[in-house]
């Protein structure tokens, strides 16, 4: 049960079953809230039903769950094709489906219309800052980032991202439900591209990149100089394959259609796995392989 529930907030709908959704939505299942996880993909929402099926019978054996909690996770959490079911009496919604604005924008607005006035429309996206979101809708003010950082079971940091059109009430019931559900948030109190991880990241990936790019050394050995010698615990190549290298292409390609600096294109050797849909872990191989795994 909650230790300090966060004042009108008992139930959450989750719009994105893949990766990220699905384990967003067992994050606050797992802390006692009502949840409700939906997904255009049939097929994704019945692999995340599995999962869920699945990872809780795993920490109880595991002993990091009791088997009443377990039951009483499982109990919280539902899945559903269907974005009115999903979204009707939501308080919150977070939001984490594909990083493409035209996207978000269709949805946000659909959102608008189907929950009730009181409801925060949140989006985990990590680099598309509420700003350009809220206008899809009728109540920016209760419009923000909430970001997770993958993968959200085992990652602490939430990101709550407060917008120029944000309220203060709606960043602080975001913040405090992240606490509430385990989660170690920091305030944003303006926005900024990347945030705060993702421009830290950007700027070791950018040089990482570039010294691969030009033929100073191979991706394994950059991979052991950042683990090895600056205690990080994965490189940035290896990072990449299990964030998705479609992510960073996209990332690459809005910040460079913001700027219009040459500087900020993607990689080359990024665009090349894009286009060869090589994008880490969720396609079997990136950088590394993973088929055999």
């Amino acid at each position: 049960m909650i230790a300090l529930p966060v004042p009108g907030v008992n139930n959450i709908c989750v719009v994105g079953a893949g990766n990220m959704g699905h384990q967003i939505a067992l994050c606050f299942a797992i802390a006692g809230y009502k949840v409700k996880c939906t997904d255009v993909n049939p097929e994704i929402l019945q692999k995340a039903e599995k999962f869920a099926d699945t990872y809780l019978p795993e920490r109880v054996a595991k002993g990091k769950m009791s088997e009443e909690q377990a039951k009483a996770a499982r109990a919280n959490i539902s899945f559903t094709g269907d974005l009115k079911e999903a979204a009707h009496d939501a308080d919150v919604v977070v939001e984490a489906i594909l990083e493409k604005l035209d996207l978000k924008l269709k949805v946000f607005a659909q959102l608008d219309e189907i929950c009730p006035p009181h409801t925060i429309l949140a989006t985990n996206s990590s680099f598309i800052v509420s700003s350009k979101i809220a206008p899809a809708t009728k109540r920016p003010e209760k419009v923000c980032n909430m970001h997770f950082f993958n993968p959200a079971l085992v990652m602490k940091l939430v990101e709550v991202v407060k917008g120029p059109h944000t309220a203060e009430e709606t960043a602080r019931t975001i913040y405090d439900l992240a606490a509430d559900i385990g989660k170690v948030p920091v305030l944003l109190q303006k926005e900024i591209y990347g945030f705060l991880v993702n421009r830290i990241v950007a700027a070791i990936n950018h040089e990482a990149l570039y010294i691969y790019d030009m033929g100073v050394a191979s991706y394994e050995d950059i991979d052991k100089a950042v683990v090895y010698a600056l205690g990080h615990p994965m490189g940035p190549f290896r990072l990449m394959d299990l964030t998705g290298i479609d992510l960073a292409y996209y990332i690459g390609m809005e910040r460079y259609q913001q700027t219009g600096d040459p500087a900020h294109k993607p990689s080359p050797i990024v665009v090349e796995k894009f286009v060869k849909k090589e994008w880490g872990q969720k396609t079997g191989k990136g950088f590394y392989d993973y088929s055999k795994k």
